[in-house]
């Protein structure tokens, strides 16, 4: 099966929630779909973030985590999505901010003078998250579960990609609702 890295994939509004929403039903470990678990779509997607990513003005070109470092990204990816996920749904915990600083500052000593390199640019993407006033504005879609950022002005946003996500929920309340009202 062929995979690309599409606009939606990079729905998150910044590098590191891209980065954490490469796990697809990541709640569901029957059907979980670990997008870097293959080294090509991994080293594909600083690719992708350069050509979708919402933070590709801020890191410049990315290139790939060299091979050496693809470990390290994936814990990296881990502490990003165990924080902020908590965050999110307001249970934020300080050993989860602990792990993540330590995951930050392991990439960022491993990385050197790499700065474009697709794990260093993906610890500087959350420490920025870490550094945002608004953290009302970090939420989890409710139809696939990734996270990603309201950029709204009212903070309304429901869902991460409204062409995707949010079409497939008003695609399924119509069905839900026609069948209802079709019941003998």
């Amino acid at each position: 099966m062929t995979f690309s890295w599409t606009p939606h994939r990079f729905s998150g509004g910044a590098l590191a929630l891209d980065v954490a929403n490469s796990v697809v039903l990541r709640a569901d470990p029957e059907r979980r779909i670990d997008r870097f678990a293959d080294p090509a779509v991994m080293d594909a997607f600083a690719a992708g973030a350069n050509r979708h990513g919402a933070e590709r003005d801020l890191f410049g070109g990315l290139e790939p985590a060299s091979e050496t470092a693809r470990a390290g990204l994936i814990a990296l990816r881990e502490a990003i999505d165990r924080h902020f996920r908590a965050e999110a749904l307001g249970q934020g915990q300080p050993a989860l901010l602990a792990d993540l600083l330590e995951a930050i500052a392991a990439t960022l000593r491993r990385s050197g003078a790499q700065p474009q390199a697709l794990d260093t640019a993906t610890a500087r993407s959350a420490l920025l998250l870490l550094s945002r006033p608004e953290p009302e504005r970090l939420k989890i879609c409710p139809n696939c579960q990734w996270l990603f950022l309201d950029r709204s002005r009212n903070r309304s946003r429901a869902w991460c990609d409204m062409a995707v996500c949010g079409n497939r929920a008003k695609a399924n309340r119509h069905y839900r609702r026609n069948r209802e009202d079709h019941r003998p």
